[in-house]
């Protein structure tokens, strides 16, 4: 643990726990102010629009307040909480002003702090439907912003910004001081901040100071006023009466976090990539068979087995026999970018909502392996353990819809991805065997899919190799 000097009273402050997000929403404090906290001890949940993540404080103390509620929003970068470190544990002996290097090196070692919770302790489940990277707010990196000082001016100068306060002189003239949120709406406003007058305590660039500085300036009067016939006086309107909702009748959820990231991912998706949909019905009594005795065997011993294990497997074997169909677009430098591995994406329900997290090189897997990363990818979402990390990097995804009893779908690329396929309910229906109507296990397969990458027939080649598996399950076999 690493003590200040000038104060007993440490704040900590809100981490980027999402690899640059620039804002996180305080789910739940788990201590009081009065309790006695310890390094490593998680204080709160939060959640991003990546994740829900629990927060260890890096601090021995005791807590003396919490500087916001639950449900409230709160910039990175903002001090949450305020821990007395001699409160509970005897403080560590202030370091003798004659020995600037040790000085130093507590300052740098209370800035590494801050950023250790973003990777401490367990992250829960990121809710929404495929939320994409690209879809959330970055701001820039502070490491990379400090490059050529001097190790004690760094030190203080980035332990001065966590700090919410002016930084030494000579970190002072190297860069102006602005919180991460202000320096991300100057990078996306085009401000220098150099150039923009500081109006806020210690010299600190606020927000206003941005919007004032990208603000037209004020036109100048004319030289000879051009003489205008007498105003009209207008009738006076009364002012319009606040909106009111009936909260009897109506209820308004606040989109934010993940729906509010999982909704832009969705829109831009939708109107980025051009959708084509496919559909095929087929008969999927065989592979009803095989789950059946596939349940039995001894190598399935413990494992989950049912019907998306071998549809999964199907897409596998189908996308191994048109590997064109595992790529992406590359927007910047306009190239198709083909994919050596399959990260197969699952749609899970959680208590959260959907999200699809994916298994990393699934064309390599066993039928038995699969079967057991499914069912610890199912398990793992359910219980609403799943990392950012493992939502990242998907390339094909697979929607049970017909867990739900839905026959079929249109559904909407995961953005980056270049196919989606649903399963619809399987369900006995009249289907001609063998030249006669019999009773059978069909289905119906919907395949979506971003027509910059796969054309027609490409597609189609895919869906038909999924179903004519699905109908004679033996070509696992001939075909892999």
């Amino acid at each position: 643990m690493t003590t200040m000097t000038e104060a007993t009273v440490r704040e900590f402050k809100m981490p980027d726990v999402g690899e640059g997000l620039t804002e996180a929403e305080i789910l739940k404090w788990y201590v009081q102010p009065g309790d006695t906290v310890t390094d490593g001890q998680v204080v709160c949940e939060v959640e991003t629009a990546k994740a829900a993540v629990e927060l260890p404080i890096p601090y021995d103390g005791v807590v003396r307040e919490l500087h916001f509620p639950e449900g409230t929003t709160v910039d990175v970068g903002t001090a949450i909480i305020a821990v007395d470190l001699g409160g509970g544990t005897a403080a560590a002996a202030p370091a003798p002003a004659a020995e600037p290097q040790a000085a130093t090196e507590a300052a740098t070692e209370a800035v590494k702090e801050e950023p250790k919770a973003a990777g401490s302790g367990r992250q829960p489940v990121l809710v929404g439907y495929g939320v994409a990277a690209s879809s959330t707010k970055r701001r820039p990196r502070k490491g990379a912003e400090v490059p050529h000082q001097e190790p004690v001016a760094a030190a203080q100068a980035l332990q001065s910004e966590l700090n919410g306060h002016g930084s030494a002189p000579a970190a002072q003239s190297a860069r102006p001081l602005a919180k991460p949120p202000v320096r991300k709406l100057a990078k996306d406003l085009g401000v220098d901040l150099a150039t923009v007058t500081p109006t806020g305590p210690d010299g600190i660039i606020t927000r206003e100071d941005v919007h004032a500085a990208v603000a037209p300036p004020a036109p100048a009067p004319a030289a000879e006023p051009v003489p205008q016939a007498a105003p009209v006086a207008a009738p006076a309107v009364a002012p319009a009466p606040p909106v009111t909702y009936d909260t009897a009748r109506e209820t308004r959820i606040p989109v934010k976090g993940v729906r509010k990231a999982t909704a832009a991912a969705m829109v831009g998706s939708a109107f980025t990539a051009p959708h084509v949909t496919e559909f095929v019905t087929v008969d999927v009594t065989r592979t009803m068979k095989l789950v059946e005795e596939l349940k039995e065997d001894k190598e399935f011993a413990g494992l989950r087995v049912n019907p998306l294990l071998l549809i999964s497997k199907a897409l596998l074997v189908a996308i191994k026999r048109n590997p064109e169909v595992n790529a992406s677009w590359d927007e910047a430098a306009q190239e198709i970018v083909q994919k050596h591995y399959v990260n197969l994406g699952i749609a899970a329900a959680t208590p959260r909502g959907l999200i699809v997290p994916n298994i990393k090189d699934a064309q390599a897997k066993t039928l038995p392996q699969l079967a057991e990363a499914l069912g610890e990818l199912v398990s793992t979402a359910r219980e609403g353990r799943t990392t950012p990390a493992a939502m990242q990097g998907g390339t094909v995804t697979i929607t049970n819809v017909g867990v739900f009893g839905v026959d079929t779908g249109t559904p909407i690329l995961n953005p980056g991805e270049s196919a989606i396929l649903a399963v619809g309910a399987i369900k006995l229906q009249p289907w001609v065997h063998k030249g006669k109507v019999k009773p059978r296990q069909v289905t119906t397969l919907a395949l979506s899919f971003d027509h910059r990458l796969v054309d027609g027939e490409l597609g189609s080649k895919v869906l038909a190799d999924v179903a004519a598996i699905l109908e004679q399950p033996k070509r696992l076999i001939t075909w892999a």
